[in-house]
């Protein structure tokens, strides 16, 4: 892959979507506003991406060179030669992220995410199980400088989740979670177990890309939207007014429910929020059908009953069981450190859509 040659098309191409942005119209359609707003982005990235990389190897370079060249200052080879290892890896990872950019790419990387977390099986072990994932991505969110909005959570009598949604703004929020998607299982003692036995339970996340008005329509003759008292935690407001509501989508049987503020519009412009994402999400579907089979295993294929990680607390690891990876870090990935499985779910992305490239060449 001539990569230098690949950055210079995409460059003249960012000159082309600029002309059309400066366009007096432009805006005139805003579906195709969106888009080429979205590309500009991406290539103005992917440009700056390519210039750190060349700086990197070109510094790296120079290290080298300086190295090769022993007749300089000793302690002036001996600063370039300290650097080398840190300049390697720097390109390396710079390269990996242009290769990335250079791929063609799914508009829905670009978007903002809804989360949902769903105790499965195990009972009470199973909600406190399905609130450490719910936090484990809010804290790994907000280490990327994300803002996390809790939307709807369902508290267990234990202090657990029996269902959380929360929705995730930032930059290519979906690129990097859309891999949660699936069947969690752990496997730790409850603290209620006396004989210090392991038990297993399951935990159930959905990553859907947050949809826009402009792509999916709703109809308020296909809506049934009902509002009901809120139950469960929240103190003596959400159990005395009416705030809580629930959304039923006609043509599809979907239902959300959305009671986490103690607004009534607030919780309504939630739950369509939500509404939107989960038809967006069907039509994904039905348009991804024909993606290769690893491919789909690697981003999943909409089943919720797809075991995709084992959290194993006793042995302090984790396995993704779909790339095989396996690390012995549970502490530091329940706090939020989930960036070792996301970069090595999307190596692997990245390695099986350049077979699919090479193959269709």
């Amino acid at each position: 892959m001539d990569l230098a040659a690949l950055v210079a098309k995409r460059r003249d191409r960012l000159g082309e979507l600029e002309a059309r942005m400066a366009d007096p119209s432009f805006f005139d359609d805003p579906a195709s506003a969106r888009g080429v707003t979205r590309e500009h982005s991406r290539v103005t990235d992917l440009v700056e991406l390519w210039r750190r990389y060349e700086d990197a190897a070109e510094r790296l370079e120079g290290n080298r060179g300086l190295v090769r060249d022993s007749e300089g200052d000793e302690e002036l080879v001996a600063m370039a030669e300290a650097e080398i290892p840190d300049l390697e890896a720097e390109v390396a990872k710079l390269e990996k992220e242009v290769r990335y950019a250079l791929l063609p790419r799914d508009e829905e990387e670009d978007r903002d995410a809804i989360l949902e977390v769903r105790a499965g099986t195990g009972g009470d072990e199973a909600s406190l199980f399905a609130a450490d994932l719910a936090r484990m991505y809010q804290r790994y969110a907000e280490g990327r400088g994300w803002k996390v909005e809790w939307l709807d959570v369902s508290p267990s009598e234990v202090g657990g989740f029996k269902e959380a949604s929360l929705r995730v703004v930032g930059g290519e929020v979906f690129r990097f979670l859309k891999y949660e998607s699936g069947v969690h299982r752990v496997q730790r003692v409850p603290e209620t177990e006396a004989q210090g036995r392991v038990h297993t339970s399951t935990a159930t996340v959905a990553v859907l890309p947050e949809a826009e008005e402009v792509d999916v329509e709703l109809r308020s003759e296909d809506l049934r939207i009902e509002v009901c008292r809120s139950g469960g935690a929240g103190g003596q407001h959400v159990n005395r007014t009416e705030s809580a509501v629930q959304v039923f989508h006609l043509p599809s049987g979907l239902m959300v429910r959305c009671e986490e503020g103690r607004s009534q519009g607030r919780n309504k412009e939630k739950a369509l929020t939500i509404l939107r994402s989960k038809l967006l999400e069907r039509k994904l579907h039905e348009r991804d059908a024909a993606y290769s089979d690893q491919r789909r295993r690697l981003i999943g294929g909409g089943g919720r009953e797809e075991k995709i990680r084992t959290y194993n607390f006793p042995q302090n690891r984790v396995t993704d069981h779909r790339i095989g990876l396996t690390l012995y870090s549970l502490d530091r990935i329940l706090a939020g450190d989930i960036e070792p499985l996301v970069d090595g779910l999307q190596e692997a992305e990245m390695a099986e859509r350049i077979r699919e490239l090479e193959g269709q060449a």
